[in-house]
């Protein structure tokens, strides 16, 4: 008969891990089994070595159901420190309703023997920027015990002030988030110098709108291309968008639109006539005509329109001056249309001709000192073409732009919206009547300098973008 050894004198002990042995880790997201590991590490750190907490380090953060916990967790599970992010507490500590884009990283906690050598508070805090910008985080800020200045610094925050909280002085630091600079640089910046030879034959003031006066007449004329890529994936919808465009062009300038032309390239007739089915779809939604056009089959798709329209006034972009307010007017019905979430908000199908055909009154009835319909180039994007057109710089209020209660903000700031038009006003006008389907409000402002800021409920100021957008400059 033999006996296992280790049933009469137990297992033997296993040593405790060597992290400089083995150094490595994961950064993963908490699941429920890993949030006892997380706040027992929090407890651990911030009541009983720092005592910073009495009792408890809990508090209404940990139960909103956005928050986010990230984990360093060793290769045999042990949690090595971890990282909450969340949308910013309001003034009174309560977690807000609606999530402005604005959140906040906090309880950052790593064990005592996996600080000095491992890097796992920097491997948890560029995590937790990665993760707050794939959460719609437009501002992304923390409150950092003042010891850890050049750790986060090294990281790319920014220090805005000093405080103290729980007894201990502590720095507020902002991590600068770039998606709207992005989207401006990717879609507008070459403009200027791509565009510049053509500048001359512009009309004095209307130097980057998206329409134009025609010389010795009242016609203004716009004219947009649809991306390849979408004329490919959804041609219908292309035809459609298409015509949308051009009228929001027309529309931004107080225009009454008289009809259309289009350039249309097909593969073959089959698909052609899928693009043409969306334009005449729209053509009849708006009532306006199609005049005529060129159609290529044998080609990759493209598609083109111009739109022509009417007006004796012409409202330019660059009207705009410091001290103007910034009021914005939207269609917030719809939702994102399919394949597009979170580039193209659909608010214009479901429409009926009356309401479509009342959003080209919106200009009229404002009587703006300068207008631009957003586009491709987002809502805070196309606010900046408009300042820069007009010599300044805007700054919006976030909290007051008018927006849908089912899109993040993050991505009704930088989307396609369907129908929207920025404005600028010295004040609000009088007994305006819009369309009872559209949303306005003033929400920002005009001031002197360059590039577009947004304004957060506690006041601080924030670059979206920090320089001219198009680099066509302003217009004269």
């Amino acid at each position: 008969m033999t006996l296992d050894v280790s049933v009469l004198t137990g297992l033997a002990r296993q040593a405790p891990p060597d992290r400089l042995r083995d150094p490595s880790y994961v950064v993963v997201e908490a699941g429920r089994a890993e949030l006892a590991s997380y706040r027992a590490l929090r407890h651990e750190v911030f009541v009983r070595e720092q005592g910073l907490f009495a009792d408890e380090d809990t508090d209404p953060v940990d139960d909103d159901p956005r928050t986010v916990v990230l984990l360093a967790r060793a290769h045999d599970g042990e949690a090595l420190g971890g990282v909450r992010l969340h949308p910013a507490p309001a003034a009174d500590g309560s977690q807000p309703a609606r999530d402005l884009g604005w959140w906040r990283g906090s309880r950052l906690a790593v064990t005592a023997d996996a600080r000095l050598h491992l890097g796992v508070g920097a491997a948890l805090v560029r995590a937790a920027c990665a993760r707050a910008e794939a959460e719609g985080a437009l501002r992304f800020d923390a409150e950092i015990q003042a010891q850890h200045r050049r750790l986060f610094e090294r990281l790319g925050w920014r220090v805005r002030s000093e405080r103290v909280l729980h007894g201990r002085p502590h720095l507020v630091v902002d991590f600068p988030v770039t998606r709207i600079q992005r989207l401006a640089d990717a879609t507008k910046a070459p403009l200027g110098g791509l565009l510049a030879e053509l500048a001359a034959g512009v009309p004095a003031g209307f130097l980057g709108d998206d329409a134009a006066p025609v010389p010795g007449s009242d016609l203004v004329a716009a004219c947009d291309a649809i991306l390849p890529a979408m004329v490919e994936r959804d041609p219908e919808w292309a035809g459609w968008c298409s015509v949308l465009v051009n009228l929001n062009d027309l529309a931004a300038m107080g225009a009454a639109p008289v009809g259309l032309l289009d350039a249309v390239g097909a593969r073959d007739a089959s698909f052609a006539r899928r693009i043409v089915r969306g334009i005449a779809d729209a053509a009849a939604a708006w009532g306006v005509p199609v005049l005529g056009g060129h159609t290529q089959l044998g080609v990759p798709g493209a598609l083109a329109v111009t739109a022509l329209g009417r007006t004796a006034t012409p409202v330019p972009g660059a009207g705009g001056a410091p001290g103007q307010q910034v009021r914005v007017t939207a269609d917030l019905g719809g939702g994102w249309r399919h394949g597009y979430t979170g580039s193209q908000w659909d608010s214009t199908s479901h429409r009926s001709p009356g309401e479509l055909r009342a959003q080209a009154s919106v200009v009229p009835a404002l009587r703006p000192r300068a207008a631009k319909d957003v586009s491709m180039s987002g809502l805070v994007g196309s606010t900046g073409m408009l300042a820069e057109a007009s010599g300044c710089r805007a700054v919006l209020d976030v909290a007051a732009v008018p927006a849908p209660a089912t899109a993040g903000t993050a991505d009704w700031l930088t989307c396609f919206p369907g129908f929207a038009i920025v404005s600028t006003e010295d004040r609000a006008p009088d007994n305006v009547r819009l369309p009872g389907h559209l949303a306005s409000a003033v929400c920002g402002e005009l001031v002197p300098g360059t590039g577009v800021g947004l304004r957060w409920p506690d006041g601080t100021v924030t670059d979206a973008i920090t320089h001219t957008v198009t680099g066509l400059g302003t217009a004269s």
